[in-house]
């Protein structure tokens, strides 16, 4: 009988295609901006002015923004935002290489933001976009109303209203709202900023849809 010959079968990978959600760099970018950082980071804790300078220049506005978003005062936001780099660079040396720089500054930056709201015992923000979901999302929304006709005037009105809501929120569901709706942050790195695990950030935020809804419905059926 004649022997049958083998033939080997080439086995291809299989191509895979990540998906980023909305905000993500590729993998790549984010550990080439993560090494030019540490970079910077080294060079400033040996003296070199240049680099605190550079890293400030590329984080600024973020932090700016970020802050602004929290607390809703212009006129605030370049002081606490000179205080949050004065805070990370002072503590420069505890930084933790094996965490984003940004994701540590953001961290420093939302406390500094909570800190201030506390102090001054104002807390004034408003949700006023949607953003893409992750799959355990879900969103919360103003029930309408038809006792005003005028759409400016309810737009306004819902919007006062979410900001008494966001107010009325103890401060843990609060600093998570902010992260999660206006920052658009994932979950990830809001649990890197606040250092909390994944599970008590996706539970803090279902908690605080849960309170925002209930004082909205409350407030809306005595109008």
């Amino acid at each position: 009988m004649a022997k049958r010959k083998k033939t080997s079968k080439k086995h291809h990978p299989t191509k895979r295609t990540l998906k980023l959600r909305r905000g993500e760099q590729p993998l790549k970018d984010k550990s080439e901006s993560s090494r030019n950082d540490i970079q910077l980071i080294n060079s400033a804790l040996r003296g070199n002015q240049s680099s605190y300078d550079q890293l400030m220049k590329k984080y600024h506005d973020q932090i700016a923004n970020l802050i602004l978003r929290i607390i809703h005062q212009r006129e605030q936001v370049e002081d606490l935002t000179q205080e949050v780099f004065i805070k990370a660079f002072s503590s420069l040396k505890h930084f933790d290489e094996k965490y984003a720089f940004s994701t540590w500054l953001y961290k420093i930056a939302t406390n500094s933001s909570i800190d201030y709201l506390r102090k001054k015992k104002l807390s004034t923000f408003s949700i006023n976009k949607p953003i893409e979901r992750e799959e355990t999302d879900s969103t919360f929304e103003l029930p309408d109303s038809s006792y005003i006709p005028d759409k400016h005037i309810i737009q306004k009105q819902r919007i006062t209203l979410l900001q008494e809501a966001i107010e009325k929120l103890p401060e843990k569901y609060r600093r998570v709202i902010v992260l999660r709706h206006t920052e658009e942050r994932d979950y990830r790195e809001i649990a890197k900023i606040l250092n909390l695990p994944i599970g008590t950030v996706k539970a803090h935020i279902f908690r605080a849809r849960e309170l925002l809804n209930k004082y909205l419905r409350h407030k809306i059926s005595h109008y």
